[in-house]
């Protein structure tokens, strides 16, 4: 293409800027070749001239499409150069944040300076086993690719991890071991893999500092061989390390740290291990402070070093050698705080014997003080005739005593690699091996000395190899395309090599200038440029003599020459090296023992063994320098890594702040160049860079193809056409075997024809669309301009019509408007003249009443006037009169008294005064004497009365006198009559004391009954309110539309969790028992001996391989019926029943107390039995006698217990039917009501089966005791009944006549019972039932009293629950409605959970009854058949042994009742039979779960002749069978799935036969006959359950390792619709031959469905229950899910908008498949659902916040980092549809995460849900059971 076809109008380039190292741009006018100018436009649209020359400044670089940035590969870019690179890295970091990117064979890793959660033990399991393209780039792809190639090619590998400090180098290659230790784990118990994972943390100690660019930058170089056996399984490593920067132990630039081992320890100073250290704080040190600063931000050294000395303990350096090592990392502190003293001539110094750190420093390595003071500040120097003792000058010495510390620290470093070595080297032979290097990258700073310059030259080294390597690879892919093969030419930099290393090249001169006895820096800088002028690669600086340039490949860069000769030395003096030789201890001894060097060993195997020895002493060891030692390691690890195949890592540090995600592209360019990244896309871009295959490139641009090209059917054919039609220059392009290979840019060009073609296609569409749409707007604009007119037109005809109808209608309106409004003038103005003369007449008349009125009031007013003068002219004529009498009569007065003064003063008037005074005193004397008179009469009278009363005085006296007398005689009758009266008041006053009592208790007991009808009203109000409150909040949860209360989930979500946790510990309980039997094996394997071989005698053995314990009948415990009841109960109340557990558990243990105490009771009383019968043998009637009264004995008490279990269960019954009944609000109270009367109702219905046995035996007695007496005695006589025989029941004596009759089949009378005794019994009977009666008489009256008592006992108990429950509602008053809901369901549970626990305990007091009565029954019966079997013994032997069958009391004969009978010797085959050889294809015509059945008939006949052993020998040889049976096919799935069906099978036959009521509602009545009747079997249904849940797991893991190769294949690859899967640019090419692309294609869907068929169909086949059928594929759904989902999101490539369509159309598939085979509804559809969402999330649009909104309430089952990651890896497929915008990405990444979000990016694949076992009875009964004659089975016998 030409120039002018390229650079045209938008297209955009890429221009050089000083600040982003290139910026983007647009061409915005067309460039003609040879213009000068090219006229650009920026993204800021600032327009720019950019000037173009042909030699000066080319044309700027093209962009690639934006479709193509963002690759996961470099190399699939278009355009191949720096800016593209460049520009993609940074897209790729900042946007979705990815931090890997390959570019061909290199991994690119930017650190991103933040902990990223893609490093899990899930992304391990993701990437293990996939090819590198597959997935999205990651360190764990490399580890992968490195580790298949080794399995495949069987040659070992090699991962180069490069990059400067600070760029991630040391955790890419701890990522990297990582995975091989996870992959490839140890089989052993050596756990070498953590070994080698415990080897970093010590490695980072003493070899990683602190420096400005990197907080944990390492500090030297290191090759990590991780062994392999030959089924690749870590056996060891080995490490080699190369050039310690041993400078850093006594120098540190500013800001920076020495090794972190210093700082840790000295953190650690205070503890007590430490103390003997002598430490203090690490600024206190000269070493450790330099920096200036000792601490890291976010790191705690103390915890460090226990991380440190846990990986020392893991590595097997025991505790004594770490306390050595740091001995010696403390002396080197102290050794660095020793102060040098200069003399006064300044030419010798001293160091004083009391410098405390020297003390510390010869302490700790166990030196002499003053040998080491005295060398510290000397030197000894040797000639050839003599040796002299040489002061040294201050500076000598410290630079002796710094060189000192840095020998000892290169020592213990080495031997702790070695020690590191020796502990992971193994004895096995090593397969293969991977190994790791973890190298410096390429450095340059403002000085660079002599460690730079080793690192630079390494990476020169390893640059030659990178490159050689690439190039390599390119001519293997052109030679297999077979394209013809052109030289390409990239930089060698094998003169830059040899500069370095050939012969008189740097490290030849330095080495002999530092042989010269006065060799300097200078001189060896002069003869540098002398010799070295005319290289390409060597310069000298224009002002500096001692430095020089050397230019690398990366970057020029120049050396000082100071110190390189003291570096290449490395100076030790030898006195100082004896000194610690010498030392007491044997670890500092050992540092500097002298060891030969040893030649190395070519072989096909690299040795273990460090690659720089240790170094030795200045006379011998020295005499290599380091340049020489690196040059040598150098040269071996290039050996190691060219007999390896390469995989490279390259990292890159975004910027120099440790900011994260922060991209500087000067700094990533610098590195990019130094790293060979860019080396490698030139070497790409220089030949075919982008390569397609045949039919990816026809999927593409098949769009530019015409019709006539298409007819050719070969693609190959099509595609070489299209090309050679579409690009006219032959050189652009080549037809390889598979694939079609391009030239950079030719992509570009064709995915711009391809847009071109799209656009004009478009542009057609939109012209055809746009035409269709006008003309379909013209006909509706043309339809509505008809109707508007055809509407207007009736509109004005209706508007005309209108306008005549109201011209007519105003016209009348004038008219009568008119008449009105002159009728209206005519009637006003007639009201005018009315009113007008109303009010002339009105206002005349007032006029003429206004005179009248006047008149009338002047009237008024005169007579007023006049009277009042009338009345004034009265009054002033009478004051007048009254005033002249008064003066008249005053003047009479004064006459008057004038008079009398005159008379006063005369006789006359004072006679007049006596006359009166003389009549008042003779009144009052008369008046005196009348009352004197009165007063004598009175006297009289009282001394009458006073002579009378003196009289009757003396009359009373006399009398009192005779009473006296009297009073003697009737003393003791008045006592005796105050006694009495005094008893009968005290008789009163009980009588009303007991009346007040009684009234009182009456008062008491009336308060209480209101008390308590309160109480019950109060609690139905509670009830009534928590009903209420319960339908609120059903009315709640089922308008918010959830199926069942949150709650609910949460406990059943608690159920699942407790259940999976149970089966993760059966299932690491499997794994160890696998692990013991593995061991076992081959132990016997290792002792077997030829000669011996297993017979079926010893075969039948089988029992004593169990794992079980046996099991005794008498031990009681249901656990599996346990666990049936908590599941029928729920979580909540299984909860609250482990108090309830823990009482059975006692209860069981007392019950087998008792157990064993009533059988030593039942010993003795037998014992005491047959010591009677001997002495009484001698006669027979009298041994009848005792036997008779023996059998009387235990049939009463058998008797007797049976009636009294009888009536406690009706009472039990009673009362329980009572209590539900009263409590019929709690639902779950109701459910355990129920279940405890089935239970009682069961064991009533056993003991009734017990009474009917024991009527049959007494009949079976009867019966033989008559049989001895017609043979014994001729005469019958009634015996004496024995006082110590138990008297019998009249009726159960008949009972047992008519049995008698019924067993013998003959017609007898009731005087045969005379005879036998049987009226005496019937006697003796009547008279203990009269005793009876009396007892029951005395002992309801004691229950009367005890009813009394107890019902004083209940009313203080309802005092209180009155009490408490009014505490309870003042305290669920004061609470809020939520939390007095809550309260009170608490309340009500701890109410139920308690009256549960008393139930339990009835129960257990009935059953231990029950359980006595069964033990007496059973041993009874065994007297029983001991009688049978000595009279069968009288009888004649027969010829041939028939089968031993115990006598047993049967109550009626059957032809055939389920069982199977077979002989001893006969066990071993019949497990080898039906479950060792038995293969399922020879069942499948039969019954489901045939074996099953028939080990279920043999265990029932165990139990119908109740042979405990025998049933233990069954169940446990069973399970043990069915163990080997699936040990040795544990691949197989039909095998697998035919025994979990039988094994269930079995367990559910345990139960239905088990005689529990819980098991038997669903048996016929057959079946309940069929019922074991002797032994507990539930210790083994737990044991089988606990087998069934292993098989289980195994089942899952056989069939998800089937389909786990197909499902991403035919879930995101395959296309299920044709054609939508689009194809995008990648220009991929295989980066690695792993990936097989001439093998058969991926696995469609179909082929996924199918497998699935074919696994429920072998289900189905096999009679599985198809509730496990349904977890089984609900399991492996899940799987299905977890692994798509991963790949989703771990892929670029399939997350597209196509990829969301196909991935909805598989699920809807896999639904289909679902349903269609009825089972839906095992929650397996649920489990596809992430997936789903995930294909819708790809579907939706993804730009506005709704649409952010939108995905958040659509993908709930997906987290926030899912969702996050998906919308990142988003890729369109064509340039039309739109990438998601990072705000948008942001803006959900910003949203508050879900608490259910899990940390974890990825699925866990291994999940596994808890499997639950339904019991699920069967319907087929066993007396119908057909057993083939093709199973060999002829040796069982049916019963």
């Amino acid at each position: 293409m030409s120039v002018n076809e390229l650079f045209t109008k938008f297209t955009r380039v890429w221009i050089p800027d000083p600040a982003d190292v290139w910026k983007a741009a647009e061409i915005v006018r067309d460039y003609k070749e040879g213009e000068p100018v090219l006229h650009l436009q920026l993204e800021d649209e600032t327009p720019l001239d950019y000037p173009v020359g042909p030699k000066t400044n080319p044309l700027p670089f093209l962009r690639n499409p934006d479709i193509l940035v963002g690759e996961n590969d470099l190399t699939a870019l278009s355009y191949l150069h720096e800016p593209a690179v460049l520009h993609n890295l940074k897209v790729r970091f900042l946007e979705p944040n990815h931090i890997y990117t390959y570019c061909g064979i290199v991994l690119v890793a930017i650190n991103p300076y933040e902990q990223l959660h893609i490093y899990g033990e899930e992304v391990i399991r993701a990437y293990s086993g996939q090819n590198m393209g597959d997935m999205d780039p990651h360190i764990f792809a490399v580890a992968e690719e490195a580790y298949k190639q080794m399995a495949r090619d069987e040659r070992n590998q090699s991962i180069i991890v490069s990059g400067e400090s600070g760029a991630g180098k040391t955790v890419s290659a701890k990522y990297a071991m990582r995975f091989f230790a996870t992959v490839g784990g140890s089989t052993s118990d050596t756990n070498v893999e953590e070994k080698v994972l415990a080897s970093n943390p010590i490695m980072e100690a003493i070899g990683n500092a602190k420096t400005t660019r990197n907080d944990n930058s390492s500090r030297f170089g290191k090759y990590i061989q991780i062994g392999f056996s030959r089924r690749y399984h870590i056996i060891g490593a080995n490490m080699r390390t190369y050039l310690l920067e041993k400078s850093r132990v006594v120098f540190q630039a500013e800001e920076e740290r020495n090794y972190h081992i210093f700082y840790q320890l000295c953190a650690s100073a205070g503890s007590p291990e430490f103390r003997e250290l002598g430490l203090t704080s690490a600024e206190d040190f000269t070493f450790t402070s330099m920096g200036e600063n000792i601490f890291i931000d976010g790191v705690n050294d103390a915890e460090d070093l226990e991380k440190t000395r846990e990986a020392f303990t893991l590595l097997g350096i025991r505790d004594g050698s770490q306390s050595s090592i740091f001995r010696v990392v403390a002396s080197i502190l102290h050794l660095g705080n020793v102060d040098v003293i200069l003399d006064r001539g300044g030419d010798s110094c001293h160091v004083s014997k009391d410098d405390l750190h020297l003390q510390h420093f010869c302490r700790l390595l166990g030196v002499e003080l003053q040998q080491m003071e005295h060398w510290l500040c000397h030197r000894k120097l040797v000639t050839a005739s003599e040796t002299y003792v040489k002061n040294m000058s201050g500076q000598q010495a410290e630079n002796a005593r710094d060189a000192l510390a840095k020998h000892i620290y290169a020592r213990l470093f080495a031997w702790i690699v070695e020690h590191i070595n020796k502990s992971l080297h193994t004895s096995a032979k090593q397969h293969s091996f991977i190994g790791v290097l973890d190298i410096y990258g390429f450095e340059t700073f403002e000085v660079n000395s002599f460690e730079q310059f080793c690192i630079n030259y390494a990476n020169e080294k390893l640059q030659q190899q990178f490159n050689s390597h690439v190039f390599k690879l390119e001519q293997e892919e052109y030679m297999k395309e077979q394209i013809p093969w052109t030289l390409i030419d990239f930089y060698d930099n094998q003169p830059c090599i040899d500069l370095i290393e050939a012969r008189l090249g740097i490290l030849d001169l330095l080495d002999e200038e530092c042989r010269v006895p006065k060799g300097t820096d200078q001189n060896w800088a002069q003869k540098l440029y002398k010799q070295n002028s005319s290289s390409a690669h060597f310069q000298k600086p224009r002002m500096s003599n001692v430095s020089f340039i050397i230019i690398h490949f990366a970057d020029k860069v120049e050396y000082q020459c100071d110190g390189f000769l003291e570096k290449n030395r490395d100076t030790v003096y030898e006195e100082q090296i004896n000194i610690l030789k010498a030392s007491q201890f044997q670890l500092v001894a050992d540092l500097f023992h002298d060891k030969d060097d040893v030649a190395p060993q070519k072989s096909s195997r690299v040795n273990v063994r460090p690659a720089k020895p240790a170094p030795k002493g200045p006379n011998k060891e020295h005499r290599k320098t380091v340049g020489h030692q690196f040059r040598s390691s150098l040269q071996l690890l290039m050996e190691t890594l060219n007999a390896t195949t390469p995989h490279y890592v390259r990292c890159i540090k975004p910027n120099d702040f440790k900011e994260p995600f922060s991209f500087d592209s000067k700094r990533a360019v610098q590195q990019l160049r130094a790293c060979g990244v860019l080396e490698t896309i030139r070497i790409s871009a220089a030949g075919y860079p982008s390569r397609w295959t045949y039919a990816d490139f026809f999927n593409r641009y098949r769009v530019l193809l015409k019709k006539s090209d298409m007819t050719s059917a070969d693609k190959k054919l099509v595609c070489k056409n299209l090309l050679e039609t579409l690009v006219k220059e032959s050189d652009m392009f080549q037809f390889g075997k598979t694939k079609i290979f391009f030239r950079a840019g030719q992509v570009a060009y064709l995915e711009k024809l391809r847009a071109d073609r799209f656009r004009s296609a478009c542009i057609q569409i939109q012209k055809t669309a746009r035409g269709w749409l006008q003309r379909v707007r013209y006909r509706k604009v043309r339809k509505m301009a008809v109707t508007l007119q055809r509407y207007g037109r009736g509109y004005l005809a209706r508007r005309h019509a209108d306008f005549l109808r109201q011209t007519r209608a105003a016209l009348i309106c004038q008219k009568q408007a008119r008449m009105l409004r002159d009728r209206r003038a005519f009637l006003r103005q007639r009201r005018a003249v009315v009113t007008i003369q109303a009010f002339t007449r009105g206002m005349f008349t007032r006029r003429i009443y206004q005179e009248f009125l006047l008149h009338h009031k002047a009237l008024v007013i005169q007579k007023a006037v006049r009277g009042w003068l009338q009345r004034r002219r009265f009054l002033l004529a009478r004051d007048a009169a009254v005033t002249v009498q008064c003066a008249f009569r005053r003047l009479l007065a004064r006459r008057r008294l004038k008079q009398l003064k005159v008379e006063a003063r005369s006789a006359e008037g004072l006679r007049k005064l006596n006359t009166g005074m003389e009549n008042k005193i003779v009144q009052l004397q008369r008046k005196m004497d009348d009352q004197s008179k009165d007063l004598r009469l009175q006297k009289d009278q009282l001394l009458q009365v006073n002579s009378g009363l003196g009289l009757e005085v003396n009359k009373l006296q006399k009398q009192l006198e005779q009473a006296r007398s009297q009073q003697g005689g009737g003393a003791q009758v008045s006592s005796l009559q105050e006694e009495l009266h005094k008893l009968r008041e005290e008789l009163q006053e009980a009588a009303a004391h007991r009346k007040r009592s009684e009234e009182e208790h009456a008062n008491e007991k009336m308060g209480l009954l209101q008390r308590v009808e309160q109480l019950e009203t109060e609690n139905a109000l509670l009830k009534s309110e928590k009903e209420e409150m319960n339908q609120k909040i059903l009315k709640q949860s089922k308008s918010s539309g959830e199926p069942g209360s949150g709650a609910a989930a949460a406990l059943q979500k608690e159920l699942d969790e407790e259940r999976l946790r149970y089966q993760n510990h059966l299932k690491e309980f499997t794994r160890l028992e696998q692990r013991y039997d593995n061991l076992k094996e081959e132990l016997s394997i290792s002792q077997f001996q030829p000669g011996h071989r297993r017979n079926p005698s010893n075969q039948s053995s089988l029992e004593s391989d169990s794992n079980f314990p046996s099991i005794s009948t008498s031990e009681v415990g249901d656990t599996e019926d346990s666990i049936q009841l908590v599941d029928e109960a729920g979580v909540e109340k299984a909860a609250m029943d482990i108090g309830l557990f823990m009482k059975l558990q006692k209860r069981v243990r007392e019950l087998e107390q008792e157990r064993k105490r009533l059988q030593v009771n039942l010993d003795k009383m037998e014992e005491l039995a047959k010591r009677r019968g001997s002495e009484s043998r001698s006669s027979p009637s009298e041994q009848e006698i005792a036997d008779q009264a023996y059998n009387n004995l235990k049939r009463q008490e058998l008797e007797s217990e049976n009636k009294k279990l009888k009536s406690d269960l009706n009472e039990v019954r009673k009362s329980v039917a009572e209590r539900a009944s009263q409590s019929d609000s709690s639902s779950e109270l109701q459910d355990g009501y129920k279940l405890l009367l089935s239970q009682l109702k069961s064991a009533n219905e056993e003991l009734d089966a017990r009474k009917e046995e024991v009527l049959i035996l007494r009949t079976q007695i009867v019966s033989a005791a008559q049989q001895r007496e017609n043979d014994l005695i001729e005469s019958s006589k009634v015996p004496e009944v024995n006082n110590s025989s138990e008297p019998v029941d009249k009726e159960e004596a008949a009972k047992a006549y008519h049995g008698l009759c019924e067993s013998k089949n003959c017609r007898q009378d009731w005087c045969s019972l005379n005879e036998d005794g049987e009226l005496g019994l019937a006697y003796q009977g009547l008279k203990q039932v009269a005793r009876l009666l009396e007892a029951q008489l005395q002992t309801q009256s004691r229950q009367h009293k005890d009813e009394l008592e107890a019902l004083h006992t209940q009313i203080e108990l309802l005092r209180d629950d009155i009490e408490k429950k009014q505490e309870l509602l003042n305290y669920t008053a004061a609470l809020s409605p939520e939390a007095r809901v809550e309260y009170s369901v608490q309340q009500e549970i701890t109410r139920l959970t308690n009256d549960n626990l008393d139930l339990k305990e009835l129960v257990e007091k009935l059953e231990k009854n029950e359980r006595k009565l069964k033990k007496q029954l059973r041993i009874y019966m065994k007297k029983v058949q001991e009688l049978e079997v000595a009279q069968a013994a009288a009888q004649t032997s027969r010829s041939r042994p028939e089968l031993s069958r115990q006598i047993t009391v049967q109550r009626k004969e059957k032809d055939f009742e389920g069982m199977l009978e077979y002989y001893k010797e006969d066990e071993a085959l019949l497990f080898k039979t039906l479950i060792t050889d038995i293969r399922p294809n020879t069942v499948s015509a039969t019954v489901p779960c045939l074996p099953a059945y028939i080990l279920f008939m043999c265990i029932r006949h165990a139990d119908y002749v109740n042979d405990d052993q025998k049933v233990e020998s069954l169940l446990t040889s069973t399970i043990n069978s069915i163990k080997k049976v699936l040990k040795k096919n544990n691949e197989d799935f039909e095998m697998t799935c035919f025994w979990l069906a039988n094994t269930s099978r079995l367990l559910h036959c345990l139960k239905q036969y088990s005689g529990d009521e819980v098991f038997m509602t669903q048996n016929t009545s057959k079946q309940n006959e069929h019922c074991l009747k002797n032994f507990d079997l539930a210790e083994y249904r737990q044991v089988l359950s606990d087998l069934s849940i292993q098989i289980y797991q195994q089942l899952i893991k056989v069939a998800e390792g089937i389909i786990q190769p197909m499902i991403v294949s035919a879930m995101l690859e395959s296309e299920s619709i044709p054609s939508l899967a689009g194809v995008k640019p990648m220009g991929y090419r295989n980066r690695s031959s792993s990936m097989d692309t001439d093998g058969p294609g991926g696995y469609t869907l179909q082929a996924l469905i199918r497998q699935l068929g074919q696994f429920h169909s072998t289900m189905q086949d096999h009679g599985l229950d198809p509730e496990i059928a349904g977890q089984v594929a609900r399991q492996l759904f899940h799987c299905i899910n977890a692994v798509t989902l991963n790949n989703l999101l771990l892929r670029k490539d399939v997350c597209s908008w196509s990829t969301g369509m196909q991935l909805r159309y598989n699920t809807s598939q896999m639904e289909e498949w679902l349903r269609a085979n009825n089972l839906f509804q095992s929650k397996a559809a649920a489990a596809l659902e992430p997936v789903i969402q995930a294909a819708q999330l790809l579907q939706v649009k993804k730009k506005t916040t709704q649409d952010a909104e939108a995905i958040c309430s659509l993908c709930t089952a997906l987290s926030t980092q899912q969702i996050v990651k998906i919308l990142n890896l988003y890729t369109p497929l064509n340039e039309f549809e739109e990438r998601v915008s990072v705000s948008f990405i942001r803006s959900i990444q910003n949203r508050p995460p879900q608490s259910s979000d899990p940390p974890q990016l990825l699925l866990d694949t291994k999940h596994m849900f808890p499997v639950l076992f339904p019991y699920t009875p069967s319907a087929l009964s066993l007396e119908n059971m057909h057993i083939p004659a093709s199973l060999g089975l002829d040796f069982l016998v049916r019963v």
